[in-house]
C-alpha cells in the first residue's frame, strides 16, 4: 500500500496520485486509489466519478471492489471517493481493509499533520510525497515526510510538480531519492491528458518498481 502525501493543498498530490495508478494500470495491473481526505474530498472530482458510494460504505462493511468506481478512461484503474463527513476520518483499521483488493492500493492522504493525515501514512507501507518548488510548500512537505518516518512508514522518493527538473537540494531536504518531476501544463483541465505528463508518471512508476509497488 502505498500513501501519495503532500504538506500543502493545491501541490499536485491528487493528481500525481491518479498519475501513478494510471501509469501502473497502463502496465496492464490493477489499481485502486482511494481518498482518504473526508475533510477536503476531490479525487472524485479530478477522476470524473460520482461522489458515492465511497469509503464510508467499505466502513459499513461492503467489499472495496464493489463499492470503488471504475475510471472513465484508464482501464484496470479504480476509484474509492471519500465521503465528506462520512465518519472514516482517521481509521486506520479502515485502509487495511483495501489490502489486496487489487494489485496495488494508492491512498491519496490528506495534507497537513492532524489525524486525518496520520491514518493513512500509518497505514501505508510506503510513501510518496509531492510538492513544488515553491520554500514554504518544501518546508511543509519537509514536515510530512518528518511525520512518515516516525510513524514506521518508509519515504520512497519525492516528486516535484511543475517543474522541468527536481534540484538535488531539494531531495537532501527531504532526504529521499527523486522519483521524478512533472511538467507544467498551464490551464489544462485534465493534466493526464497531457502526453509528456503521462511519460513522467511512467518514470515515477518505474523508479518505484519492484521495490516499492
Amino acid at each position: 500500500m502505498l500513501a501519495i502525501a503532500g504538506g500543502k493543498g493545491g501541490c499536485g498530490k491528487t493528481t500525481s496520485a491518479l498519475g501513478v495508478a494510471a501509469a501502473f494500470a497502463r502496465q496492464r495491473r490493477s489499481v485502486l486509489v482511494a481518498d482518504a481526505d473526508a475533510e477536503m474530498p476531490d479525487l472524485h472530482l479530478v477522476a470524473g466519478v460520482e461522489r458515492e458510494p465511497g469509503l464510508d460504505a467499505v466502513a459499513a462493511g461492503r467489499n472495496p471492489n464493489e463499492v470503488a468506481q471504475g475510471h472513465p478512461t484508464v482501464s484496470g484503474l479504480s476509484i474509492l471517493p471519500a465521503t465528506e463527513g462520512g465518519g472514516h476520518s482517521g481509521s486506520t483499521g479502515l485502509f487495511d481493509r483495501l489490502s489486496g483488493a487489487t494489485d496495488a492500493i494508492l491512498l491519496d492522504a490528506p495534507a497537513g499533520a492532524g489525524p486525518d493525515a496520520v491514518a493513512p501514512l500509518r497505514a501505508a507501507d510506503n510513501v510518496v510525497v509531492v510538492t513544488t518548488l515553491d520554500p514554504a510548500c518544501l518546508r511543509d512537505t519537509a514536515k510530512t515526510a518528518a511525520m512518515a518516518r516516525q510513524l514506521g512508514t518508509t519515504v520512497a522518493g519525492v516528486v516535484v510538480s511543475r517543474a522541468k527538473a527536481v534540484p538535488e537540494a531539494v531531495t537532501e531536504l527531504l532526504n529521499c531519492p527523486s522519483l521524478g518531476a512533472i511538467p507544467h501544463t498551464g490551464r489544462s483541465t485534465d493534466p493526464l491528458a497531457d502526453e509528456r505528463v503521462r511519460s513522467a508518471y511512467d518514470q515515477v512508476v518505474s523508479s518505484l518498481q519492484p521495490k516499492y509497488l
